[in-house]
C-alpha cells in the first residue's frame, strides 16, 4: 500500500448541529478519514458551526464591521492542507447555510496569489461528502465542486460521495436501521472520493 504521510487532509463539517450533538455528516466523514489515515494521510477536522464565522467575502470581516471573525484562523488551517473535503447535509434540496458560508469565506481569500502568481489554492485537491433525507446529492456536489475548482482546487474524477435515506421523514445516516453505514453504494463511492 502506498504511503501518503506527507499529505494533510482537512475535513470541514458543515452540519447545522453544534458539538457534541451527533452529526450524521460526521459519520460519513469518519469513514473517509479512516481510509485516508490507513494510507498515512494526516487528517484534521473542523465543525464550522462551532466557530464564530462572520458572513462576508473578505479575508477578515473584522475589517468590515464585524466584532468577531474566527475565519482567519480557520483559513490558515485550510492553507496547511493538501486536501480539502467539504461535507454537509442537504436542506430543501440544497447545501446547508453553513456550507454556503464556508464557501463564501474560501472565496474571500481567492484573490490571494502564491509566490508564482497562481491562485493560493493552486495545487490542492478538493472533494465533498453529502448526507440527507431528500434528493439532491448530485446537485449539492456540483455546487461545491464547481466552487472549489473556481477557487483553484483540482477536482479529480469521482470527487463526491453521499448518502440519502428514503425521501421524507425517516432515519438519518447514523440512525439505527437506516442502512447508511452498511450501504455498499455509499461505501464504494466514499472510497472512490477518498
Amino acid at each position: 500500500m502506498a504511503d501518503y504521510a506527507d499529505l494533510r487532509a482537512l475535513f470541514i463539517n458543515c452540519t447545522l448541529k453544534r458539538s457534541p450533538e451527533r452529526s450524521n455528516t460526521q459519520g460519513l466523514i469518519d469513514l473517509s478519514a479512516r481510509i485516508m489515515e490507513k494510507s498515512g494521510v494526516q487528517v484534521f477536522q473542523i465543525r464550522a458551526v462551532d466557530h464564530d464565522i462572520a458572513t462576508g467575502v473578505w479575508p477578515d470581516m473584522t475589517e468590515h464591521g464585524w466584532a468577531v471573525d474566527e475565519w482567519p484562523v480557520l483559513q490558515r488551517r485550510v492553507m496547511d492542507a493538501d486536501i480539502l473535503v467539504l461535507a454537509g447535509p442537504i436542506w430543501l434540496g440544497d447545501n446547508s447555510s453553513v456550507m454556503k458560508r464556508v464557501i463564501e469565506r474560501l472565496y474571500g481569500n481567492s484573490s490571494i496569489l502564491n509566490g508564482r502568481g497562481q491562485y493560493a489554492y493552486y495545487g490542492r485537491v478538493g472533494g465533498c461528502l453529502i448526507t440527507g433525507n431528500e434528493d439532491g446529492v448530485k446537485h449539492c456536489a456540483m455546487n461545491i465542486l464547481y466552487s472549489l475548482q473556481h477557487l483553484g482546487y483540482t477536482i479529480p474524477p469521482q470527487a463526491d460521495a453521499g448518502w440519502i435515506g428514503e425521501a421524507g421523514p425517516g432515519p438519518s445516516y447514523l440512525d439505527p436501521g437506516s442502512g447508511g453505514p452498511d450501504n455498499d453504494f455509499t461505501n464504494r463511492n466514499t472510497t472512490f472520493m477518498t
